[in-house]
């Protein structure tokens, strides 16, 4: 009988704790890491890693794929990148839990949160459940290919004790102890948390933002008072406005639960916007106060293009829009129709400012990191073309594969290296499962590995290892995996440093009903592990789906 499962045999091993690559051999045994280094005696499969690297699986600590994992148990594109666990439930918009009456309530609020389509929510899921243990239950039954978490929502909790009443007013006393109760109660049943979503931009389908964007400070600080005793994990998206306010009660919070505390971390176009996060940081954590700060790792917003959003919505544009490609292919040949457009493109103008559209090139990776003169602006002003004629232009060269990515977010890239220099800011967030049809941010780990790590050597391989590993495990509250040891649980990817990269994102049309989304495939992968089973090879799933729903342990 075979000693081990799986040998990784040559590669160089990144162990997630922070130290450098050294050379060495991994085994693999009933699902757990069974060998470190020089490993003797045989298996019944080998994987040679020689000129690779060897590191623990990805943990993504900001996803959306509440409702993507009911009908894609595989969990794309986050698993083509080497993601093993992913946290769901962030931003307080969670399916649990949920009285029957307000499934479509909940389903319409995250159709308008996170770009969702509603009846793919409703058709896709088996709404089985109505408190969180049912919810994760019903979870195991769809056999994910990854391992995922849940967090408890403050949405949900708050339309679950005052209906209604949730979105425009105030909790009473007994309202705020009965949503601690119930937030205590879903972390017993396995949640690992709970998140709270501050962001006015957030609405409901009607217009309103969502129910406790405007919570006094006590419903949370009652609700951090359960989160606490049970070394549980409190998420919070914030008011941007309100930088005062954020940071007293991202450190109040912080000291009630004496625990971990995790924050979206936004980055402003000035100069100064890393070094004024990296300070927010640093105040946030006085003390010795458990908070972690999470950013988008480059410039983002949404994806302009033939085959994604147009930059003006007038009539022409509307339409091209609403045409299948080979329909837009056509229509942008046509010299009667691209007048029309380019008039409404005089008129109107366009939806967004061109100085912030950058093309993402026609290479097999996406061109994310443009200076200033790369803009669509730039580009049409030195070819002496309206943005719309240069848009149109691009669009017919490149067969209507064309994207140009939108810098709303985070789009001063050097301020953004000041902000993710911090020890405890990770440039994880990727927001996958949500905002398919807008936006792809999905790759996170192969641009950091690729940009943060390979070209702009901001990270060591030992630190932005541990950033994606062991850093985000620790946030959740993990403690058998993001570390490659013996007896850690055998998360692993196989890849080639020099290698590693997105592919550029395309449209598929693979949601329920046939609703478009963007998919991004990487590039230098040669395995990803979950659970001792090789999941993705060379680049496509196995068939594995040995993915586990992780429980809190309390």
């Amino acid at each position: 009988m075979a000693q081990h499962d799986i040998i990784i045999r040559g590669g160089s091993i990144v162990d997630g704790s922070g130290a450098e690559p050294s050379l060495g051999d991994l085994a693999i045994r009933d699902g757990r890491i069974s060998a470190v280094g020089r490993v003797e005696g045989d298996s019944r499969e080998e994987i040679d890693a020689t000129g690779q690297l060897v590191t623990p699986g990805f943990v993504d600590i900001h996803t959306h794929l509440d409702a993507q994992i009911g009908w894609d148990p595989y969990l794309t594109p986050v698993s083509w990148h080497g993601v093993t666990t992913a946290l769901l439930g962030n931003c307080g918009v969670t399916f649990a839990p949920c009285r029957p009456t307000d499934r479509d309530l909940l389903a319409g609020m995250m159709e308008t949160v996170e770009d969702i389509p509603k009846h793919a929510i409703l058709s896709g899921l088996p709404w089985s459940w109505e408190n969180f243990g049912g919810y994760l239950d019903a979870l195991e039954g769809l056999r994910p290919a990854i391992n995922v978490a849940g967090l408890v929502g403050h949405c949900a909790v708050r339309f679950y004790v005052m209906g209604d009443r949730a979105v425009d007013e105030q909790a009473t006393g007994d309202e705020k102890k009965q949503m601690a109760e119930l937030v205590a109660r879903s972390i017993d049943e396995g949640a690992i948390g709970f998140s709270t979503n501050r962001f006015v931009g957030h609405r409901l389908p009607d217009g309103r933002s969502i129910p406790g964007t405007f919570a006094e400070a006590d419903e949370l600080l009652e609700i951090a008072k359960v989160i606490g005793p049970r070394d549980a994990l409190m998420q919070n998206v914030f008011n941007l406005t309100s930088h005062e306010f954020n940071l007293e009660l991202v450190r109040g919070l912080a000291k009630t639960t004496e625990g971990r505390i995790l924050f979206s971390l936004p980055v402003g176009p000035e100069p100064s916007a890393g070094e004024f996060a990296f300070q927010f940081l640093e105040q946030a954590r006085e003390g010795g106060l458990d908070i972690t700060a999470l950013c988008q790792p480059r410039g983002t917003g949404a994806i302009y293009g033939l085959q994604a959003m147009m930059p003006t919505h007038s009539g022409a544009w509307r339409s091209l829009s609403e045409m299948s490609l080979a329909e837009a292919l056509v229509a942008i040949g046509d010299e009667a129709f691209c007048a029309r457009l380019l008039g409404e493109s005089e008129r109107k103008g366009p939806c967004v400012p061109t100085e912030k559209l950058f093309w993402m090139g026609n290479g097999d990776s996406p061109h994310y990191t443009g200076c200033a003169d790369e803009s669509l602006a730039a580009v049409s002003s030195a070819a002496g073309e309206h943005w719309a004629e240069t848009f149109l232009r691009f669009a017919r060269e490149s067969e209507g594969k064309a994207l140009f990515t939108y810098r709303m977010i985070c789009e001063n890239i050097d301020a953004v290296e000041d902000a993710i220099a911090h020890p405890h800011a990770y440039p994880n967030l990727g927001d996958a499962g949500a905002h398919v049809s807008q936006v792809m941010d999905a790759g996170w780990p192969s641009f950091i590995l690729s940009y943060w790590i390979r070209e702009r050597g901001l990270y060591s391989m030992g630190d932005g290892i541990r950033r994606m590993t062991s850093g985000p495990a620790r946030v959740m509250g993990l403690h058998d995996r993001g570390v490659l040891a013996e007896g850690m649980r055998a998360d692993v990817n196989v890849f080639c440093a020099d290698e590693v990269a997105e592919c550029q994102p395309e449209i598929v049309e693979d949601f329920p009903g046939g609703a478009p989304r963007f998919i991004q495939r990487a590039r230098g992968y040669k395995a990803t592990l979950v659970n001792g089973q090789i999941s993705v090879l060379d680049g496509e799933h196995t068939g594995a789906r040995a993915g586990n729903v992780l429980r809190h342990p309390g």
